[in-house]
C-alpha cells in the first residue's frame, strides 16, 4: 500500500484500514509496554479538564509542528468528528505554521486536502488510532 493517502475520498478509508490492520498486528504481539503506550495515547484525548475537541486540536497543531502527515490526517479526522469548524481548523493550522515555520507549508497543503476529503464524505470516522 502506498503511504500517500491523499487524492480521493476512498483514501481516508484506505488510511483507516491500514491503521487498523497494522495496529492489530502490533498489539497481537502482546508486548505490555506497547499496549500501555497505545492505551495512554487513546486515553489522553478523552474529555477531562480540557474537552476532547481542544485536545484533538492540540494534537493537530503538535503533529503539524512535528511534521507527521499520518498524525495530521488522524487528528483532522478526529477534529472533524467532534465538530471542529473550518474557521477553527484554519486558526489551528495558523498556530502550527507560526510555531513550526515555513517548513510546515507542505504539510499544511496536505492537511487542507485531507480536510476537503473529510468534508466531501461528510464524516471523518476512521476508527481507533
Amino acid at each position: 500500500m502506498s503511504h500517500d493517502h491523499h487524492g480521493s475520498a476512498s483514501s481516508l478509508e484506505e488510511f483507516r484500514k491500514y491503521r487498523e490492520k497494522m495496529n492489530r498486528k502490533i498489539l497481537e504481539q502482546g508486548n505490555l509496554q506497547v499496549k500501555r503506550f497505545f492505551n495512554l495515547d487513546t486515553q489522553a484525548y478523552e474529555d477531562g479538564a480540557l474537552p476532547k475537541k481542544t485536545k484533538e486540536l492540540l494534537g493537530l497543531v503538535s503533529s503539524m509542528v512535528l511534521r507527521c502527515d499520518d498524525c495530521i490526517t488522524y487528528h483532522i479526522i478526529q477534529c472533524a468528528d467532534v465538530g471542529v469548524s473550518d474557521l477553527e481548523f484554519f486558526e489551528a493550522f495558523n498556530i502550527g505554521l507560526v510555531v513550526g515555520g515555513s517548513i510546515v507549508i507542505p504539510h499544511l497543503r496536505r492537511a487542507v486536502e485531507t480536510l476537503e476529503e473529510c468534508r466531501a464524505i461528510g464524516s471523518g470516522k476512521v476508527g481507533p488510532k
